[in-house]
């Protein structure tokens, strides 16, 4: 009798081993799992930190990027000097643009449309819309395109949050060394996301940070990772970055055709 219940007790150490790990395992099946979560679209909460101003800066950061003061009408001379194509060469950018004959483009900070009126030749049956928030710039714009008897570039005043464009009449837009400037970048980048077409293109030039002989103040530089890194934060797509600019970045990216919600991380 004793070895029938010597023989029982493996069986019953097996038992009491499974026992626990079945109802462990049940206990695992059970638990919900985690659902993913959907980003939150900037600015919530507010994507923007100030600390006192460098001598070039607003005291106002994005993504650890201070913003540059604006450069004023007075600034206009400096536009249009005449040994900006041997230093820039302007042309060798706008020929990088890829842009169709009747395509519509934005030139956001057109100043005084030193690019504008030199694409408009390229899109005849398009319009050049040349968004600036200063109103003497506006007035130039609009008494050059007269002198020069140029129709299709379009004086157009935006707002220092919004350029102030309806929702998908864009093919491509143009910002030349501008955006480091914007106050309200956020605001910015996404109403020109609202105006571009699916698939519309950005041009950003921008003195390379990158490059310590390129002889523009710091804050009027940015690099390549740091453009990179905010315009995607704000849902565009990075296509790549155009060789052959001896003093800027000429930056190329795109608005997707289906674009999600933006990061809550991109602050």
């Amino acid at each position: 009798m004793k070895s029938r219940y010597l023989a029982l007790v493996p069986i019953i150490l097996i038992a009491l081993f499974l026992i626990p790990m079945v109802l462990l395992r049940n206990e695992i099946v059970r638990r919900p799992q985690p659902q993913a979560t959907t980003p939150k679209i900037l600015p919530s909460p507010d994507p923007y930190t100030t600390a006192p101003a460098s001598a070039d800066g607003i005291g106002k950061f994005f993504m650890g990027r201070e913003i540059a003061k604006v450069m004023g009408h007075s600034g206009i001379g400096w536009l249009e000097r005449t040994d900006r194509e041997k230093e820039e060469t302007p042309s060798r950018a706008i020929a990088m643009l890829e842009l169709a004959p009747d395509a519509v483009i934005a030139d956001i900070g057109a100043g005084s449309g030193y690019y504008s009126f030199r694409i408009a030749g390229l899109i005849p049956n398009g319009k050049v819309v040349a968004v600036d928030i200063q109103q003497e710039m506006l007035d130039h714009l609009k008494a050059e395109a007269a002198r020069r008897k140029i129709g299709n570039v379009e004086p157009h005043l935006g707002a220092i949050d919004s350029i102030q464009v309806d929702a998908n009449t864009l093919d491509a837009v143009l910002m030349v060394d501008a955006y480091h400037e914007f106050s309200h970048p956020v605001e910015m980048l996404e109403s020109i996301r609202k105006a571009l077409k699916p698939g519309g293109k950005i041009y950003l030039l921008e003195y390379r940070a990158e490059d310590p002989r390129v002889p523009i103040k710091p804050l009027h530089k940015m690099s390549e990772a740091q453009a990179v890194r905010e315009f995607e934060a704000l849902g565009f797509s990075y296509l790549g970055n155009k060789p052959g600019m001896p003093w800027q970045h000429l930056l190329v990216f795109e608005k997707p055709v289906k674009y999600g919600r933006i990061p809550q991380n991109s602050r």
